[in-house]
């Protein structure tokens, strides 16, 4: 017969390979969605979709300086020497300090595996940006790297912290930097939905292989909290 605790560990057990397995399948899913998108505007020729034209005249006729401002403050918040270097690591440092190592290992191996595929995708496509970019950009249009950045955070943080509010956050913080994208031009509107694939894709499969030391992590210090807070009650 077999004891309590060998039966606990068994459900954990399963419970870890079925949350591996959903992160890799959904990741999967997302990142060849984003590639298929890809290839299917390279197959017309790399012109933008209706829809994509659609987004930008209307874009262009609303003139707003807030919008402006804040796009701007997006442009340099989610890309350049602030994306690839301040954020990494104060978002590391950050979770180290919250006893989070193998969190702040995560959210690095995701941020760089993310910016990589972008740049995979882009020279693979080669898709040619909008004439009326107000903005300096680098190579290539699809996908936009500030919203596969975003969306790399967004998933990263509600794989650590899966609150309801986190996913609240995120969502709204990919769509306004897609907006902030697109505002200035420097994206088609479908390369913000690819970027946002690409980033949450890779975050959702580099999670499945760290889902186990995340899991273990969190237990321990969840373990620890409860002890300290048991010692602080007693008498």
């Amino acid at each position: 017969m077999a004891s309590p605790s060998n039966s606990t560990d068994t459900t954990a057990d399963r419970r870890l390979m079925l949350t591996r397995a959903w992160l890799a399948a959904a990741g999967l899913i997302l990142m060849v969605s984003a590639t298929a998108l890809g290839g299917w505007a390279f197959a017309l020729g790399n012109d933008p979709f209706e829809v994509d034209v659609w987004w930008n005249a209307w874009l262009l006729d609303w003139e707003s300086a807030f919008m402006l401002a804040f796009s701007q403050t997006m442009n340099f918040i989610g890309g350049g020497w602030f994306s690839v270097f301040v954020v990494p690591l104060v978002g590391a440092l950050a979770l180290v300090l919250d006893k989070r190592r193998w969190a702040a290992v995560y959210l690095l191996a995701s941020l760089a595996a993310s910016a990589l595929m972008v740049q995979l995708l882009k020279h693979l496509f080669a898709r040619g940006r909008p004439e009326e970019i107000l903005i300096l950009s680098d190579f290539g249009s699809y996908p936009s790297g500030h919203v596969a950045n975003a969306a790399t955070l967004a998933v990263v943080a509600l794989v650590i912290y899966p609150r309801v509010w986190v996913f609240i956050v995120g969502a709204v913080w990919v769509v306004l930097m897609a907006i902030s994208r697109t505002y200035l031009h420097a994206h088609w509107l479908s390369d913000t939905l690819g970027g946002a694939c690409i980033g949450g894709g890779v975050a959702l499969l580099v999670g499945a292989m760290f889902v186990g030391k995340l899991a273990a992590e969190s237990r321990r210090r969840s373990g620890g909290s409860q002890a300290l807070a048991d010692t602080a009650t007693q008498p």
